[in-house]
């Protein structure tokens, strides 16, 4: 059975790795943003990695990022097509995002979430707010319940911010 890893990207192997797959799952599967997904917000964002330990492949990736204060943010939320069956990556990437934001002084985490995607994080104990559409497709700005995700600090904000700007 295969573990998984989560943690925030500390190589220059892994920030590829991160960027590779956001691009594969965004811009060639979707075909959301043909030409590449980073935007402004990763100047700022925290990128999340999720790797398969027998192989040590980057099988996931999420970004977090603090748009004012106590105000988080997760976005690009993908899984390797070859690892979307359970479910589990995705739940541990949301997880690290939202208790990471939490032990950084989050007061609410929101995140804008495909409706085919929904239901899950309903499951995961998040609220949707507001219908929203992006890039022509239905979605939804949905709110963490952080009482479920408490608060991990696993290095300091000022470290990841560092060390994912040298690297990224």
């Amino acid at each position: 059975m295969a573990t998984y890893r989560f943690s925030l990207v500390e190589t220059e192997q892994e920030c590829a790795a991160y960027f590779a797959l956001r691009h594969q799952i965004f811009g060639l599967e979707q075909r959301l943003f043909p030409t590449g997904d980073r935007d402004h917000w990763d100047t700022i964002a925290v990128p999340i990695i999720a790797v398969d330990s027998r192989n040590e492949q980057v099988v996931g990736v999420v970004r977090i990022y603090e748009e004012s204060p106590g105000l988080w943010y997760g976005g690009r939320l993908g899984v390797h097509a070859d690892y979307r069956r359970s479910g589990r990556i995705g739940q541990g990437l949301i997880y690290k995002a939202v208790t990471t934001a939490h032990g950084w002084g989050c007061q609410k985490f929101l995140a804008v979430v495909q409706e085919q995607n929904v239901r899950f994080f309903a499951r995961l104990h998040w609220q949707a707010l507001e219908d929203i559409v992006l890039h022509d497709l239905p979605h939804q700005l949905m709110e963490a319940d952080l009482a479920h995700y408490p608060p991990i600090i696993t290095e300091s904000l000022g470290r990841a911010f560092t060390s994912r700007s040298l690297l990224c």
